[in-house]
């Protein structure tokens, strides 16, 4: 038996209501998220700096001592990296959004990125490539083995940052970017070290680590509480 032919006006609106589903498809895969802008305004924000310091460089606008500046800075937006990417747990647990966990991979990969800058201008351009004298350096002042300690952690969690990594290791993976922790600890005891004079010099850097470790370690607790 023959099947009843449709109805022109059903026809047309069924092809209209495909035709506009595809045309909603192709603007939803052309044009980018919000959080997708959000990650290339990031990136610049935190390139700024590292930019910032190469011009001063360029144009001899680092001081009296340009090497030893430009160490004290990187080092210091090594830090600051690494402590704005541990507020990204904080923020989500403060604010019940998960999107913030989309920005912590790159913070950290820009900690690290501060952090060998830091390593690479002090070895080549303040301590002048002395390798002969490098491990005599590290043994006299024990906050530069404390600093390359903290810099290993970093290489390591960076390295093992991929999604590839991540189903390697499965849940060890957890457990090794919990290192960022101890890292962040040592970071603190490197730049307290070489200011000479303690928490003290540091003391808002210091504060806020303290602060997003209490906030880690209450989480824990409370999760662990819900277990029981």
């Amino acid at each position: 038996m023959a099947m009843p032919a449709k109805w022109p006006a059903c026809t047309a609106a069924s092809t209209l209501s495909v035709t506009s589903r595809r045309h909603v498809a192709g603007m939803n895969t052309q044009m980018p998220d919000g959080h997708a802008r959000a990650r290339w305004l990031l990136f610049w924000v935190m390139l700024m700096p590292a930019l910032w310091l190469l011009y001063l460089a360029i144009t001899n606008q680092l001081g009296p001592d340009p090497a030893k500046e430009l160490v004290d800075q990187t080092g210091l937006w090594a830090f600051r990296s690494l402590l704005l990417s541990l507020c990204m747990t904080p923020l989500r647990i403060i604010t019940r959004r998960s999107f913030w966990m989309r920005y912590r991979r790159m913070l950290g990969l820009f900690a690290l990125f501060y952090a060998v800058s830091h390593a690479m201008v002090y070895v080549f351009l303040l301590f002048g490539a002395r390798w002969g004298e490098l491990a005599t350096e590290l043994t006299k002042r024990p906050y530069i083995m404390i600093g390359s300690l903290a810099l290993l952690m970093l290489l390591a969690l960076g390295v093992t940052s991929t999604r590839g990594w991540q189903r390697r290791l499965r849940h060890n993976w957890v457990r090794l970017h919990r290192l960022v922790y101890v890292a962040s600890l040592l970071v603190l005891l490197h730049f307290s070290w070489v200011n000479k004079l303690g928490l003290a010099s540091i003391w808002p850097y210091a504060l806020a680590l303290f602060l997003l470790l209490g906030v880690r370690v209450w989480w824990n607790f409370r999760q662990s509480e819900r277990k029981s």
